[in-house]
């Protein structure tokens, strides 16, 4: 299409939404009137004065000259559009992502340039301006704006441990970590009881195994975490000095944290550690009012520093040694007392992919639809069409994700979402954790049983160690004296304790959720050192086949008796039938089964990337990052056109490609055993030279 049919195109376009939006004004006068609005639902939480609107594709030569400016404006420049909201009240319009150039084009293939934020007169009526807007032609889709919530039981407070405490523990038999709180991690590794502590009522509730095993994983794969490997835990601020965690925070090196500057070209500026979207800001918080440290609880269980002599092991949080550990991001959606709307946890989502995170870890959600509302809870949405319609830009930030992280010359194409199942005791999991894309968890105690507090259904696809105070905490109370908040039973990690770096007890499908988010973590962190390939979904299938079904077949028949404590004489005794859990609780995850098959050759080799570059322009790829013999076999790179580019290998193992001239051409790289010359392997990649590089010529 040339440049003068196009804007003839958008002219027409113009006129004929001008004409349209003529007669939908007539349900809407002046100051505004009563507008059917029969379909319009607006969700506990939504933000007054705001709607989220998707235009229609048509609408993005325009809707670039508002990008452009990269502020909010006042004026869409489409006449209908300014007509409806200029009745609705005086208002602003502000695309909801950032501009990435390195991601943009993948992000208008996706969609997600047509979401735009739309504020109005707060005093207008929600209803009426769906309505209104829905009537418009070139919106596609309209949704409120809602804050999120998290899900952890208001009741369920963190108990802090002393480093005293900590340090009277026994080492864990046969572990290869000498972190002082590993020995009360039972969610790693599970033996059963403490016996050296005279807790005899939880010795004889704990049974052995009923963890993530993660004492079998750690032998295979001692490094224990690739530093590669980037986990985004979408929660509270995740304190990134903490002393056990530090060393495995995610850094964007290019920036400079908390300054004003883009030095990367992101689109967040000062984003070091990664990005608090609650307040639009770079500065990570963990110390506001009704902060509670849950984020750097959940980010220690997923990659705490090990082998440092301090505190508490992470799943994947490596050997103690440079180089090993995953990396935890912190996408601040939680602050205090105040959460992120959907635009801003929209944001997160598409941050995490475009920064590298492969793994998205997230503890919160709305109340499950089969919630008790007589407990306070206002049930959340039913079914996976009634999410999607409700919250679409939610559903379109996580499909991006899933779709668009990771790389296909990687350890992962595409991206893990695992979700917290919820905690309202509720036999449905909470959206999003329901939505069939994403993982969702729920809760055992340290004897493989439901935790009381756990959502569960078909739609859980794992259970982890999450814990039960309730369960044991009566009962010690009963029998020895120990209070209700005794922290036995509970999931042990980082956490931030009077502002200050420290340790405690949690529990909750917040706490499970992490589980399994570190056992995915340390496998792709091994897949990684075996040179395996997956698709997200290959990879996630293949975490179905390991984990143990052993659930059910320990249900059958059984009940689970709770004495709660009343402020009356004696104790009410609740029993859970474990019968109605059986087939509603996934299956246990295992990582020494997961890490079994990586090293029996699930997934696919990894294969070298091609190269595109401009005349003179140079790319360096390291070859041994993919290839199992890495540093012990000899490279040699064979061009089929030397007069395209050019193609060496520099360093033993370095794969340097300079561009010439525009045109493409082929190079093989084989691999030739250092002892005896002869050839062990070999790939074939493109290579692309054109003016510009990769430009994605999205404007």
């Amino acid at each position: 299409m040339t440049m003068n049919m196009k804007r003839t195109y958008i002219v027409a376009l113009i006129m004929g939404l001008f004409v349209t939006a003529c007669n939908d004004a007539d349900v809407i006068a002046p100051g505004g009137v009563e507008v059917e609005h029969t379909d319009a639902f607006i969700p506990e939480g939504a933000e007054e004065g705001e709607l989220l609107i998707k235009f229609v594709p048509e609408m993005t030569d325009i809707l670039d000259q508002i990008a452009a400016s990269g502020q909010a404006m006042t004026r869409s420049g489409i006449p209908s559009t300014d007509e409806v909201l200029r009745i609705l009240g005086g208002y602003e319009l502000e695309r909801v992502f950032p501009i990435d150039p390195r991601h943009e084009e993948r992000a208008r293939a996706n969609g997600l340039h047509l979401w735009y934020i739309v504020r109005f007169d707060k005093s207008t009526d929600l209803k009426v301006a769906i309505t209104s807007l829905r009537r418009l032609g070139e919106v596609s889709k309209v949704q409120c704006n809602t804050k999120l919530k998290r899900v952890d039981r208001d009741k369920s407070k963190p108990v802090a441990i002393s480093r005293e405490r900590l340090k009277s523990g026994a080492r864990v038999a046969g572990a290869p970590f000498n972190d002082e709180g590993l020995y009360y991690q039972w969610g790693y590794i599970n033996n059963g009881g403490y016996p050296e502590i005279e807790q005899p009522e939880w010795d004889a509730l704990a049974l052995p195994g009923a963890d993530v095993n993660c004492r079998e994983a750690w032998k295979i794969y001692p490094e224990a975490g690739d530093p590669e490997i980037i986990v985004a835990v979408l929660d509270e601020g995740v304190m990134w000095n903490h002393p056990d965690l530090a060393a495995n925070m995610w850094v964007n090196e290019d920036e400079e944290y908390a300054s004003k500057k883009d030095n990367d070209g992101n689109g967040y500026a000062g984003d070091k550690y990664g990005y608090n979207f609650v307040k639009d800001s770079p500065i990570i918080c963990w110390s506001e009012n009704y902060d509670t440290g849950h984020g750097t609880h959940v980010a220690g269980t997923i990659a705490a520093v090990n082998n440092n002599d301090l505190g508490v092991c992470g799943v994947a949080g490596g050997n103690g040694t440079p180089g090993t550990g995953v990396r935890i991001m912190s996408c601040q959606v939680i602050d205090g007392m105040y959460s992120v709307t959907l635009a801003q946890e929209a944001r997160a989502f598409k941050y995490a992919a475009d920064n590298g995170a492969v793994i998205v870890q997230c503890s919160w959600g709305y109340n499950s639809a089969l919630a008790n509302m007589m407990d306070g809870y206002t049930p959340g949405p039913a079914s996976e069409e009634e999410w999607a319609t409700l919250y679409p830009l939610e559903k379109e930030a996580i499909d991006y994700f899933i779709h668009n992280a990771g790389s296909p010359n990687g350890v992962i194409e595409g991206g893990i979402a695992i979700f917290a199942a919820g905690n309202e005791y509720s036999a449905m999991p909470a959206f999003p954790s329901a939505y069939s894309k994403c993982l969702s968890v729920a809760a055992i105690a340290a004897d493989y049983t439901p935790a009381g507090y756990t959502d569960y259904g078909v739609e859980v696809d794992f259970s982890a160690p999450g814990g039960d105070t309730e369960y044991y905490g009566t009962l010690l109370e009963n029998n020895s004296g120990i209070g209700i908040e005794s922290p036995n039973g509970a999931i042990l990690s980082t956490l931030v304790v009077d502002g200050q770096d420290g340790y405690g007890y949690y529990e909750g499908t917040s706490m499970s959720c992490p589980h399994v988010s570190g056992v995915a973590a340390l496998g792709l962190s091994y897949a990684a050192k075996m040179r395996r390939h997956f698709k997200a979904e290959e990879f996630v299938e293949l975490m179905r086949e390991t984990s143990r079904d052993i659930l059910d077949s320990l249900y059958r028949g059984k009940t689970k008796t709770y004495n709660y404590n009343h402020s009356s004489a004696g104790y009410t005794v609740v029993q859970m039938n474990l019968n109605d859990y059986r087939g509603k609780m996934g299956t246990l995850i295992d990582a020494g089964a997961l890490l079994r098959a990586i090293g029996g050759g699930a997934g696919s080799d990894m294969r070298v990337p091609n190269v595109t570059v401009a005349p003179g322009e140079v790319q360096t790829i390291d070859l041994a990052r993919y290839f199992v013999e890495g540093n012990s076999v000899h490279y040699i790179v064979k061009l089929a056109s030397s007069t395209v580019a050019d193609a060496v290998i520099v360093d033993d193992t370095k794969l340097v490609v300079t561009g010439i001239e525009p045109g493409a051409t082929t190079a093989t790289i084989e691999l030739h055993d250092k002892e005896n010359s002869q050839v062990c392997g070999e790939q074939t990649i493109a290579i692309t030279v054109r003016k510009g590089g990769y430009d994605n010529g999205w404007m």
